[in-house]
């Protein structure tokens, strides 16, 4: 199927400037032009209305022939005047002519006419031999008029006259506006194509080229939230180019781990003892795989909408408690205390599994990235219509620098343990928004604190967490999909 050719945003906007224009100069031409032509014309009609009445006195009082009267008044004047008598039929016959009697279709006029069968003064403009004249008759008696003829010419060529001048101004105001409407149209959609040309490189892959534009308007404000989106891709990109990096590594140090630990077995010589390391070595690194493979199947099932939460009441304490029973056992071998703070139940709207979920990746975060001896507590609370379990340490806390970007995914700290895929916390965040809730986070040097907060839902105790105000708190904003 062929395409219709493209016609650029400059000729687009050019040709509408120039409707505009078009349009403007319309109405101004039909609004001028023949309002000053009535206006004119009824001033000639009203300047021979003033002198009919001199010139009928003039005639009635004639001292000479009526010839050489009516040719002195209209002299006088610089008009014609005419003493017309009625014949049968209608016809009008010229008895004096002040111009000599000037040839013309002068016999029917239809203003002396109206005015022999009004009986009274009659004023118009008429058109006789092409030519518009402005004319007052007034009767004389039944049936004798005199008329007062003027020529409409020079009247007519000052409109004439504007009426040209209005139509060059016209036609160079339009060439004008085309023009200019296309130049300015010409130099923002350059800037559009630039951004086009720019987005077309974001697409390419190339992030490192700055998406540049001085203007103060909306497309200048467009290339900044271009150019911020170049920075997130570089760094989603960035991220997602370490992640593959963690990913293999994590993948192939446990498999190459296992392999060697199989060829081993392999030897029916082996001590017993030494065999159960090994096959407790190799549970640890089958560990490590499945967390990982379950960190990526949550993570693409997220993306894809098809995990589901549900929204019923959950102990938060009785979740708390499983969680650190699971993680106690590590915590003692690194010599650190685990507990859970918690007096009362604490009831909110959830799914089980997920809260757990959730505090298990928050719990492991903490446990990784603590030194050795350090303690980390679990505990609940209830205020204000929100539920919250706390997951707090006393490790060296998170730099401010890094707190904005520990819930964005394959984002991974640069001090402690730093060997998770960097998806748990991004993983937790997207979770718990699932279950209309969120995690925030409190650090500085000797404390961290993660807060998982979901909808009340059920009683619980009202008792606040001691949280200092002047902490930052960063909220984690998982996107909706």
């Amino acid at each position: 199927m062929t395409r219709p050719p493209r016609v650029s945003l400059s000729v687009k906007v050019g040709l509408i400037l120039f409707a505009v224009v078009a349009g403007a100069l319309a109405i101004v031409y039909f609004a001028v032009v023949p309002q000053l032509e009535s206006r004119l014309v009824d001033a000639k009609i009203e300047e021979l209305e003033g002198l009919a009445p001199a010139v009928e006195d003039n005639v009635r009082r004639r001292n000479r022939d009526l010839q050489s009267t009516v040719a002195a008044v209209g002299e006088s004047l610089d008009a014609r005047v005419v003493v017309l008598s009625r014949l049968p039929g209608n016809q009008l016959l010229n008895v004096a002519d002040s111009r000599s009697f000037e040839p013309g279709d002068i016999a029917r006029d239809p203003v002396a006419l109206e005015a022999l069968m009004t009986g009274r003064a009659v004023s118009g403009r008429v058109t006789r031999d092409n030519e518009d004249y402005a004319e007052v008759a007034r009767p004389l008696n039944a049936d004798t008029v005199v008329l007062v003829s003027s020529s409409l010419q020079d009247v007519l060529a000052n409109v004439h006259l504007i009426r040209r001048s209005l139509i060059v101004a016209g036609i160079a105001s339009l060439a004008i506006s085309w023009l200019a409407g296309y130049l300015a149209a010409w130099a923002f959609t350059r800037r559009i194509r630039r951004l086009e040309s720019a987005a077309e490189r974001l697409a390419a892959g190339d992030f490192e080229t700055p998406v540049v534009d001085t203007g103060r308007d909306e497309v200048g404000q467009l290339a900044e939230a271009f150019d911020s989106m170049r920075l997130r891709l570089a760094a989603l990109d960035r991220a997602r180019s370490e992640f593959i990096a963690n990913a293999s590594h994590e993948l192939r140090t446990p498999l190459f781990s296992l392999g060697g630990f199989l060829e081993l077995l392999a030897d029916e010589d082996m001590d017993e003892t030494v065999r159960r390391d090994f096959l407790a070595e190799m549970r640890g690194q089958v560990e490590r795989l499945t967390r990982l493979a379950t960190d990526l199947l949550d993570l693409s099932r997220l993306d894809a909408g098809q995990l589901q939460v549900e929204r019923v009441p959950v102990d938060l304490i009785t979740s708390a408690r499983v969680v650190a029973d699971e993680f106690r056992a590590l915590a003692e071998s690194q010599g650190r205390e685990l507990r859970v703070s918690a007096s009362e139940p604490v009831h909110a709207l959830g799914d089980e599994q997920r809260v757990q979920q959730i505090v298990r990746i928050l719990v492991e975060n903490a446990l990784r990235h603590t030194p050795a001896g350090t303690a980390v507590d679990v505990s609940t609370s209830a205020h204000d219509g929100r539920a919250r379990v706390f997951v707090r340490d006393d490790g060296p806390g998170v730099p401010a620098e890094e707190q904005e970007h520990l819930f964005e995914r394959f984002y991974r700290a640069g001090g402690g343990k730093a060997s998770g895929s960097g998806l748990g916390l991004a993983i937790a965040s997207e979770l718990a928004t699932r279950m209309d809730g969120a995690i925030e986070l409190r650090s500085r040097p000797g404390e961290t604190e993660f807060a998982l907060i979901l909808p009340l839902g059920g009683s619980g105790s009202s008792r606040e967490n001691g949280v200092e105000d002047e902490v930052p708190l960063v909220r984690s904003s998982a996107p909706a999909r």
